[in-house]
């Protein structure tokens, strides 16, 4: 799909989306009750992923406009089946350790380069366990019974990998603790695991972060959630106050516990010269911090090496389109360095790389000069109606 944006100045007032991140941990844990019900979902690909795959394992969906009905999920009593986690890294980080619970026979698919991202953590802790673990560019096949106890987790590549075992270890009949070795990405994703948990009566001691206790036995308590308004997508909105436009973003919780809520003071230090910004907790917000920094004074950014190992090669995928409407980047191993430029209209079409925002963040300098964008259809991975949002604003788009 090939979206055309012409140069327009953006106006009005926007609800922020649904956050997908926690979306994906409430319905989860819903599904772990009896009976649950999860207001204001969005029907991303990735929460589709979700959702299809806790149908498939048994859980009780009944869906009413934004509004999720579930429970019945009994990850002990399930038999082995396939799921299609599409290309949502959330989806099969967070369900495979749940698969392992029953000792039964699990294939997991994937699409685009989800299969290609990182998963030596359950495979290293698999093969540690003594449990099957078996990985082609397809698929992931796994069997054998998870057991409580020490489990020692790299927390450098991704904090999903946490999350996944600390949804389906408070199951087991042993207590287990959980130590993180080396660097924890993502920690602020970590606190939205925590939160969920909580929210849904499970108890998990996290006082020292490098050292997390879990207590077996546990119960997943019957629970009504709301999903909170989506700091990552509302950036994308925001930032068109930057290119000059007058927009009002709502439904954004002040005391969110979300990482990429920085995003407002990343914006005010973009504002100045000779930045530096680290985007080690906040790597979904990249994009269109790239945007705003050559639209702006330009900045340096650092820890920027897992842009590599997201949807696209982040980093390459940006400096290529960003190029194509007169922006220069320095791409290094760990760094990125965006100069201040002077914007021009692209002669030829964006590139969405398969990836939801490089198609946003690309779209949103659009509104500067006009540009078509192709792959434009990226967007349903976290939010389908971004092209129909960002018409509500003023903004010429087709």
């Amino acid at each position: 799909m090939k979206a055309t944006i012409n140069k327009s100045r953006a106006v009005g007032n926007i609800t922020a989306p649904p956050s997908k991140s926690m979306a994906h941990r409430n319905l989860l844990c819903a599904a772990l009750s009896e009976r649950s019900t999860v207001f204001n979902v969005e029907y991303s690909q990735d929460i589709l992923a979700t959702l299809d795959s806790l149908k498939a394992l048994g859980a009780n969906i009944e869906i009413n406009g934004s509004t999720v009905n579930i429970g019945g999920f009994y990850p002990e009593k399930v038999k082995g089946t396939t799921l299609d986690c599409r290309e949502s890294g959330s989806t099969l980080r967070f369900i495979l350790p749940l698969c392992l619970l029953s000792g039964e026979e699990f294939i997991l698919k994937g699409q685009g380069r989800l299969l290609q991202r990182p998963m030596t953590v359950y495979s290293d802790l698999c093969r540690e366990k003594g449990i099957d673990f078996e990985q082609t560019d397809e698929y992931i096949r796994i069997k054998g019974r998870l057991k409580g106890g020490k489990f020692t987790v790299d927390g450098g590549i991704s904090s999903q990998f946490i999350s996944g075992l600390l949804f389906a270890l408070p199951l087991l009949k042993e207590d287990s603790v959980i130590n993180i070795v080396g660097e924890i990405q993502s920690y602020s994703y970590l606190l939205l695991t925590f939160k969920s948990l909580t929210d849904f009566g499970i108890d998990v001691d996290y006082t020292d972060i490098r050292s997390i206790k879990i207590k077996g036995n546990q119960t997943y308590k019957n629970k009504e959630v709301k999903v909170e308004g989506d700091y990552s997508n509302a950036a994308f909105f925001d930032a068109l106050n930057f290119l000059d436009g007058d927009v009002k973003v709502e439904g954004l919780a002040e005391d969110s516990l979300q990482g990429d809520r920085v995003y407002k003071e990343l914006f005010d230090k973009l504002n100045k010269e000779n930045s530096v910004i680290s985007i080690a907790d906040c790597p979904d917000l990249a994009p269109i911090l790239f945007v705003m920094a050559a639209v702006g004074n330009g900045a340096l950014f650092t820890d920027t090496a897992r842009l590599k190992i997201k949807e696209s090669d982040r980093a390459a995928a940006m400096q290529e389109e960003l190029s194509k409407f007169g922006v220069k980047m320095d791409v290094d191993d760990n760094s990125i360095r965006v100069y201040a430029s002077k914007i021009k209209t692209p002669t030829e079409e964006i590139n969405g790389h398969n990836d939801h925002r490089i198609v946003m963040a690309t779209a949103i300098l659009a509104t500067k000069t006009g540009a078509v964008i192709n792959g434009a259809e990226a967007v349903r991975k976290s939010l389908p109606d971004f092209f129909e949002r960002l018409g509500s604003l003023n903004i010429n788009v087709s």
